[in-house]
C-alpha cells in the first residue's frame, strides 16, 4: 500500500453555489454554473471540432497554462505514448499544470510500461492532477493505481473508482492522491460512498469560511441567504472546468468576481485541450474489442465472398484491409488463440456448402464454430453481447440465405459439387427461349434448355445437364427428343 498523500486544499466551490436561503425549498438544483465552466465548456467544444493536436482558450495573461488530455476507453500502447508524451511536453510547452480526463477501467500494456508511467507522472517537474469524468466514466484496476499517483484526483457525479487489483510492487515508492486505498482494493464504490468514506480527500468549508470570503470578494453576507452545500456536493466536480477552479493549491489561478450579487470564480489561467491525433485515435479504437471483433467478422466475410467472385474486387480489398486493422487489435489484446482458430475455421466450413450452394451440415457446424469463437474470443477483457449477438445474428442471415443465393444467381463456381442437381425438378420463372431463369429448391438459376422447344414462365422443367454456369433443362412433358439422348443412354456401364 503506498503512502497518502496530503489532503488537498479546501474547496472553493461555494463560490458556485450560494445564494438560496436554507429554509426555501428547492424547485431545482442550486446554482452550480460559474464564468469559468462556460468558458471551459467552449474550450472543450472546440477541442472536439478540431479533433487532433490541440485546442487554446484565451491568452494566459501571464498566470500559466494548463494543459488538459484525455484519457478513455483501454489503456494500450498508443494511450501510453499519449500519456507519456504528455507528461513530457508538458514542461516543454511552458504549462503549469497538467490534468488528465480519464475514463477508463482497464490496462493491456505490461507492468514494466505501466511502471515507467507511474515514475514520468509522480516526478514530474508540473504538477499533474486527474479528473474522473464526466457523469458515468469509471477509473479501475490497474489504471486506478497507475494515476493514483497524481497530486491530486477529482470525480464527477455518477462516477466509480475502485477493483485496484493485487498492488504493483513497482508503484509501491509513490505516494498515492486518495486515501483508505484498501477499501476499493477489490470493490468499486460510487461517488457518494467515495466521499462519505473518506477515499477523495476534501476539506469543506462552514458558514465562518463563507462570511471571510465573502468579505474578501467585497460583497455583502446576509447568513439568511446563503447556503452551505452538503459535503457531497462541496467534494465533486460535474464539469472539467468546475475541477479546474478547484486546482488553486497546484497552480490553477482564478479571480473572484460578481456576477448578479454573488461571488463567482473567473479562470485566469489559460486552457488548452489535448488529443490524439487522428491516424493513432483510429488504431487506439481499433483496439477496442467490440471493434477488433467486428472488424475480423466482417473482413474474414468478405474475404470469403471475394474467393467466389472472378477476379480481384472492392469486397476483396475492404476485406483485407479491415482484416489487417482487426489483427492490430487483436495484437494488442489478450485473446485466446484457439477461439480465434474457430473463427476462421467457421469460414471454411461455410465455404464447403457455399460452393454447393445449399446450407447443410457443414453450415451449421460453421455457427456453432463461430458461435464458440465469439463467446470466448477475449481473454480477461469484457465485450458487450451487442456486437456479439449482431454480429451473429447477420452471419446466420448470410451463410444459410444471403451468400448460398447470390453464388447461385451471379458468382457460382462450375459444377463442382452438383450432380445431385441432375433429375431435380423447378419452375420456369423468366421464359427459356432459349435462356432464361428456372427455380430449383427455392433457388433462382440461369438455365437454357437442351432442345429446340421453348418453355413458357410458370411451367414445370428438369435438370438434364450441368453446363459450366448454367442449368440445361427439358419441359417435363411435350419436348422435343433429344438427339443426344440414345447416345447418353449407349455410353452408360452395364
Amino acid at each position: 500500500m503506498g503512502l497518502s498523500k496530503p489532503s488537498k486544499m479546501p474547496s472553493t466551490r461555494w463560490l458556485r453555489s450560494t445564494g438560496r436561503a436554507a429554509s426555501e425549498p428547492r424547485a431545482r438544483p442550486p446554482r452550480r454554473k460559474l464564468i469559468a465552466a462556460g468558458l471551459l465548456g467552449g474550450a472543450v467544444l472546440a477541442a472536439a471540432g478540431a479533433g487532433d493536436g490541440a485546442a487554446g482558450l484565451s491568452d494566459s495573461d501571464g498566470d500559466g497554462l494548463a494543459v488538459v488530455v484525455e484519457v478513455t476507453g483501454l489503456l494500450d500502447p498508443v494511450m501510453a505514448d499519449h500519456i507519456d508524451e504528455s507528461v513530457a511536453g508538458a514542461a516543454k510547452a511552458g504549462a503549469t499544470l497538467l490534468v488528465f480526463r480519464v475514463d477508463s477501467n482497464r490496462s493491456v500494456v505490461s507492468d514494466g510500461r505501466l511502471a515507467e508511467l507511474a515514475g514520468a507522472i509522480a516526478t514530474s517537474a508540473v504538477p499533474i492532477a486527474v479528473w474522473v469524468g464526466p457523469n458515468g466514466a469509471s477509473l479501475e484496476g490497474k489504471v486506478a493505481q497507475l494515476f493514483a499517483v497524481a497530486d491530486d484526483v477529482g470525480i464527477a457525479p455518477g462516477t466509480s473508482v475502485g477493483d485496484l487489483g493485487p498492488p504493483l510492487a513497482a508503484l509501491a515508492e509513490f505516494p498515492v492522491a486518495w486515501a483508505n486505498q484498501e477499501l476499493i482494493r477489490t470493490q468499486k464504490l460510487g461517488w457518494r460512498q467515495l466521499i462519505s468514506r473518506g477515499v477523495i480527500a476534501c476539506d469543506t468549508l462552514d458558514i465562518n469560511d463563507l462570511r471571510e470570503r465573502y468579505r474578501e470578494a467585497g460583497i455583502a453576507f446576509d447568513p439568511q441567504t446563503v447556503r452551505v452545500l452538503p459535503e457531497e456536493e462541496q467534494c465533486v466536480a460535474p464539469l472539467i472546468g468546475d475541477y479546474l477552479v478547484d486546482l488553486n493549491h497546484l497552480g490553477f489561478a482564478s479571480s473572484v468576481v460578481e456576477v448578479d450579487g454573488q461571488p463567482r470564480l473567473e479562470p485566469a489561467t489559460g486552457v488548452q485541450f489535448r488529443g490524439l491525433s487522428l491516424a493513432h485515435q483510429l488504431f487506439h479504437t481499433v483496439a477496442s474489442p467490440p471493434v477488433a471483433y467486428l472488424l475480423l467478422s466482417i473482413g474474414m466475410g468478405l474475404l470469403l465472398f471475394e474467393f467466389f467472385t472472378a477476379g480481384i474486387g472492392v469486397a476483396g480489398v475492404v476485406g483485407a484491409l479491415l482484416f489487417i486493422l482487426a489483427g492490430y487489435g487483436l495484437s494488442v489484446l489478450p485473446h485466446n488463440t484457439w477461439a480465434l482458430v474457430l473463427l476462421a475455421a467457421s469460414m471454411v466450413a461455410f465455404g464447403i456448402d457455399i460452393q454447393t450452394s445449399v446450407p447443410r451440415f457443414w453450415t451449421g457446424a460453421g455457427m456453432i464454430m463461430f458461435g464458440a469463437g465469439t463467446w470466448w474470443l477475449y481473454d480477461g477483457v469484457s465485450m458487450s453481447w451487442i456486437p456479439m449477438v449482431v454480429m451473429t445474428g447477420a452471419v446466420a442471415v448470410a451463410m444459410f440465405s444471403g451468400m448460398p443465393s447470390m453464388v447461385r444467381t451471379r458468382f457460382s463456381t462450375p459444377t463442382i459439387g452438383r450432380d445431385w442437381m441432375i433429375g431435380e425438378t423447378g419452375e420456369v420463372v423468366e421464359s427459356v427461349s432459349p435462356d432464361g431463369v428456372v427455380r430449383i429448391r427455392g433457388a433462382l438459376w440461369r438455365a437454357r434448355s437442351n432442345r429446340a422447344t421453348p418453355v413458357a414462365a410458370g411451367n414445370p422443367v428438369k435438370v438434364v445437364e450441368i453446363d459450366g454456369l448454367w442449368l440445361e433443362v427439358e419441359p417435363m412433358e411435350g419436348a422435343a427428343r433429344d438427339y443426344r439422348e440414345p447416345r447418353r443412354k449407349d455410353s452408360r456401364p452395364a
